[in-house]
């Protein structure tokens, strides 16, 4: 027992293989040697049977122990029912089982969901579909697999609940779809928003209307609202709606002064039922602004005050400009109301922001007078330059749209210029009609030629005065004739654009105020806003015929005469 220890290692006895304790042998009793002795067989072939059974032994637990595992890892589940949305799939049939699925889905998705929405009459129902819901395919098929597979983890963890739950219930997997569910959402926006209604004069009634706040639907809340319905299965969504506030409130124009007049214009309109949806409109527009209150160094917007011009604010189809042709279009008329305010701004001081002329002159206001107007993109913007608010009112009466200024006495005279300074001929474009017969003409649009115009607004305040340049371009309109190419029939009538040539003063101030004296009297006007006086020069531009004269045009075949020729200030139709 001295030196090393079992295989040279050191504090372990050869025989026991026990640890030395400060160099020595641990102490084992002798009894317990004895016994140990006793057991061990002494011969070496004794001992050899003995381990070769002791191994034997440990290979069948091991065996056996191991069968028992496999077998509780992968337990084979009994038959059990699936249900979809709570309705039965037929699981003998792979195929069946996923038309089944697939018949769910498409009622899951043609089911109506409700979107109610604060404020409106009645809320918005649409389909799931509609809404941007989908079904995920994969994953359908995916669950419907593992249902059908016995050793599936879905199968074993049911076979476990078999006698709570007898059925396998399987979610749709249902989702939606961000993009589609926005434009959605989109649409009902468009229909449910309304833009706040500012308080303003009623002065007929010599009364303030309150003002009325708008509402807008946040369509990305909503999206939000959407999704956690369709993951609870709800059939309605709650729409997230907030209120806009009036930018002009009841008590911020009480005690406003509106007694004078410090500006005005006016406009003829035709009153024939042929144009009675243009009227309509003009009213329609005409209500919107009536009454509307500018405080000083605020500005006002045209499209922002009278809004989209549709079918569902009332608007009704007339013609309209559009690229220099006239054609049908919702709203038609409401860029005179807009020219005819513009007049009434223009006499009355207001700082012009913003106008744009027509493509082509228009018939019913004086050219540089008028002002295009199309929601949202074109608009007409004037600032109050007074250290007081103004009342904008405009009206129709008898064939005559008339727009007002009011405010405080008016002490201002103002002069509208207007200098042609160049004119373009316009171009004649034959088209070939097989309605018309062969050899005849129809003018289907009178060509008016492009203008070049200097303006200037001239304001007169006692000794005080300023003089505003501006200049306008109008492209020349093209001439477009149909020609015949038909077979002849006597009974044809032609019926030509009842547009007349236009013609235009080349040179023509218009002057209004309180001091602007009448030529007939010789004294000035004691009507509201004073007298308007013009001066005309005809010039080459300003009579009859000169559009045949100057070239620009061909000598029109003889016609019955249905209308008569006119100019500037002709009620038209544009």
């Amino acid at each position: 027992m001295k030196g090393g220890g079992y295989h040279g290692r050191p504090g372990a006895c050869k025989r026991c293989l026990l640890p030395r304790k400060n160099g020595t042998v641990p102490r084992v009793p002798s009894a317990a040697v004895a016994l140990l002795r006793s057991l061990v067989p002494r011969d070496r072939s004794t001992r050899l049977r003995v381990a070769a059974c002791l191994a034997l032994g440990a290979v069948a637990g091991a065996l056996l122990v191991g069968g028992k595992t496999e077998t509780a890892a992968t337990p084979t589940a009994g038959p059990v029912t699936v249900a979809l949305e709570d309705q039965p799939i037929p699981m003998d049939d792979a195929e069946k089982a996923l038309d089944a699925a697939r018949a769910i889905a498409r009622a899951h998705l043609a089911a109506k969901m409700t979107v109610a929405l604060p404020g409106a009459s009645e809320p918005a129902t649409l389909t799931r579909e509609q809404l941007g819901v989908r079904i995920d395919p994969e994953r359908l098929a995916s669950m419907l697999e593992q249902a059908r597979d016995p050793k599936s983890a879905m199968r074993r963890a049911a076979a476990k609940k078999e006698a709570k739950t007898p059925a396998l219930a399987l979610p749709l997997p249902a989702y939606v779809d961000g993009k589609r569910a926005l434009v959605a959402l989109v649409s009902l926006k468009d229909d449910f928003d309304r833009p706040p209604s500012n308080a303003r004069l009623d002065l007929e009634a010599k009364k303030v209307l309150p003002d009325e706040p708008g509402r807008r639907l946040d369509v990305h809340a909503t999206l939000a609202r959407l999704e956690d319905a369709i993951a609870k299965r709800e059939s309605t969504v709650a729409g997230v709606v907030e209120s806009v506030p009036a930018k002009r409130t009841a008590e911020q124009i009480a005690g406003v002064e509106w007694g004078d007049v410090i500006g005005w214009f006016e406009t003829r309109y035709a009153r024939d039922q042929k144009h009675e949806a243009r009227t309509f409109n003009l009213r329609r527009a005409a209500s919107k602004l009536d009454g509307h209150v500018l405080l000083p160094g605020e500005v006002f917007d045209f499209n922002d005050v009278v809004g989209p011009r549709n079918e569902a604010n009332g608007y009704k189809i007339a013609p309209v400009i559009a690229q220099g042709e006239l054609v049908d279009g919702i709203g038609g008329g409401t860029c005179q109301i807009a020219g005819t305010l513009h007049g009434a701004a223009f006499f009355a001081g207001l700082d012009i922001v913003e106008r744009k002329p027509h493509t082509r002159p228009s018939f019913y206001i004086k050219m540089g007078m008028d002002a295009a107007v199309a929601y949202p993109t074109i608009t007409l913007r004037l600032r109050n330059p007074f250290p007081y608010p103004v009342v904008l009112h405009e009206t129709l009466q008898g064939g005559t749209v008339r727009a007002e200024v009011l405010g405080p006495k008016r002490t201002r005279d103002v002069t509208f210029v207007r200098k042609m300074n160049d004119v373009t001929p316009f171009q004649e474009k034959d088209i070939p009609d097989p309605k018309i017969p062969k050899g005849e003409r129809v003018l289907k649009q009178r060509g008016i030629p492009g203008f070049k115009i200097t303006r200037y607004r001239l304001l007169r305040d006692g000794s005080f005065a300023v003089r505003e340049r501006m200049q306008d371009v109008y492209p020349p309109t093209t001439q477009i004739w149909h020609v015949g190419t038909g077979d002849a029939d006597p009974k044809f009538e032609a019926h030509d654009d009842e547009h007349p040539e236009y013609v235009a003063d080349e040179y023509l101030a218009i002057s209004q105020g309180p001091s602007i004296v009448v030529p007939k009297t010789g004294q000035p006007s004691a009507e509201p806003g004073g007298a308007m006086v013009e001066s005309r020069v005809a010039g080459k531009y300003g009579v009859h015929g000169w559009t045949v004269k100057e070239g620009f045009a061909k000598e029109p075949p003889p016609r019955k005469k249905t209308k008569k020729a006119g100019g500037e200030d002709d009620p038209g139709v544009d």
